[in-house]
């Protein structure tokens, strides 16, 4: 028999509400690291009571269970709940008066040296998650779970393979990390250095495009694709989804090449231009984690279903009755998947609202940066997007052929707005590197991030669809390269 004192042992732990708050209860197993053999159980209904509740309940108890085996044994936590994780790891303050009690409780189970904690996809936590399902199940019929009712073990040659695998990437929905650390571990060794591969064509943060075809934003234009996404025809006749709020581009034609070019602008005078980052997966890519944005559209206000422009030169709406709904779906979402470690928002009240359902859920506070806002839309701000054509039909069909042109009034042009936001990006990523930021923002800021990080021309913007309280996500690497991860997510909604 191996010593206790020499002894590691993996704790995994799970909690679960149906309803949150609602009827809950929680899971814990303690494995071998070698053998990935099931040491001890304990799962336990603890009544109504949220989701982070029952996660910090089922790793109090699957500490005391490991250390009632192994009393000086070294213990590995992991566990699907980043909050928990990060938490206890010391990197994010615990605010929630039900949670600070459950944490020092579970601090005190071993001295702080002797615990390591990582987060681990769902997946790899079915043993956990199916203890505290068994435990909702017999509360739900009145009683406590007991180990006799345990079907967990069933997993046990799943929980083996997870014991004896390097740890998964893991990340938010749309961290790259998820998405391309199996391709960039396979650079590293130099498997996957493929002559030929497509390069990035969004130089990235801090990286300016110069010559011809650049574009305000400091991101080099590639030609113009049909990515498949959506139809010419289904393009140019989908009906507007508001809050662009209007979304003109509904009827913007796309460009001829030779109006690309017209509309093209250097990038701001007086910037030098850096070297460019390398591009394509055969130029070194960067393997440090990247800075990723989640970016959160506001919910409704009461102009988003009428489909009128609403930017920052308007009343600044306050979220309808429908937009708090869906405030605090999205906040449920992400409290859910555990990511998010930093909100910022712009300063308009629908987006502080929409951020402060999300902090409120997530224990986290919330800063305000004014290069978020939405665009400026002048005289057409609370119009629809036909009254602004039967107004200004001159000025509209400027500013719908050439992203300088700004609407009727001095509101902002497209290249103004995309200047903002690719400063705003830089700044960010530059503050945030390795960490996962919420960016609770508009149509335009949105649309104009992803089109920069893909390199799209600016008519791409009126081909981008972007519901309320929509999630995407975009990472953004030290070398300059951007990934796309997510667009338009409304899963949460449904």
């Amino acid at each position: 028999m191996t010593s206790s004192s020499s002894r590691e042992v993996i704790v995994e732990a799970d909690g679960g509400s149906r309803g949150n708050p609602g009827p809950a209860g929680y899971g814990a197993v303690v494995l071998d690291p070698v053998t990935g053999e099931t040491l001890a159980e304990a799962a336990e209904y603890i009544g109504v009571a949220t989701n982070n509740v029952a996660e910090y309940k089922g790793l109090v108890a699957g500490l005391k269970a490991a250390r009632s085996l192994f009393p000086d044994a070294t213990v590995h936590v992991r566990m699907d709940s980043k909050l928990v994780v990060e938490q206890m790891s010391g990197r994010w303050k615990i605010k929630h008066p039900d949670m600070k009690p459950l944490a020092a409780e579970a601090g005190r189970v071993f001295p702080a040296g002797r615990v390591r904690y990582e987060w681990i996809p769902r997946e790899r936590n079915k043993h956990a998650d199916r203890l505290a399902n068994e435990a909702m199940d017999a509360g739900k019929q009145g009683r406590q779970w007991e180990p006799s009712d345990s079907t967990a073990a069933l997993d046990t040659a799943a929980a083996r393979n997870a014991a004896t695998l390097p740890p998964a990437p893991s990340g938010p929905p749309g961290d790259a990390t998820a998405g391309a650390a199996r391709a960039r571990a396979a650079l590293a060794t130099g498997a996957g250095s493929t002559t030929g591969a497509a390069p990035s064509a969004d130089p990235g943060p801090g990286r300016t495009g110069t010559g011809p075809g650049a574009w305000p934003g400091g991101v080099a234009r590639p030609a113009a694709q049909d990515d498949g996404l959506f139809a010419a025809e289904e393009a140019l006749t989908t009906p507007a989804s508001g809050d662009f709020e209007a979304e003109a581009g509904a009827a913007a034609p796309a460009p001829a090449p030779a109006a690309q070019s017209a509309s093209a602008a250097p990038a701001p005078s007086g910037s030098a231009a850096p070297a460019a980052p390398g591009q394509g997966w055969s130029a070194g890519p960067d393997m440090s984690a990247p800075a990723t944005f989640v970016l959160l559209r506001h919910g409704e206000t009461a102009l988003t279903p009428e489909k009128r422009f609403s930017g920052s030169g308007g009343t600044d709406p306050e979220l309808s009755a429908a937009g708090l709904r869906q405030a605090e779906a999205v906040a449920e979402a992400l409290a859910a998947r555990g990511t998010i470690q930093e909100i910022v928002s712009s300063p308009l009240t629908r987006c502080r609202q929409t951020a402060a359902a999300v902090a409120a859920r997530l224990g986290l506070d919330v800063r305000v940066e004014q290069g978020l806002r939405e665009t400026d839309f002048g005289a057409w701000e609370g119009l629809t997007f036909g009254e602004v054509r039967e107004r200004h039909p001159e000025d509209l069909d400027a500013w719908l052929a050439s992203p300088k042109a700004a609407p009727t009034g001095g509101g902002e042009s497209f290249a103004t707005v995309a200047r903002r936001v690719a400063a705003t990006r830089d700044r960010l990523t530059a503050a945030h590197a390795g960490r996962t930021v919420l960016l609770v923002t508009h149509v335009t800021p949105i649309k104009t991030l992803v089109r920069l990080a893909l390199g799209a021309p600016p008519e791409s913007l009126f081909r981008m669809e972007l519901s309320a309280a929509s999630i995407s996500a975009v990472a953004y690497y030290a070398d300059g390269n951007a990934s796309v991860r997510l667009l338009n997510d409304t899963s949460h909604l449904r």
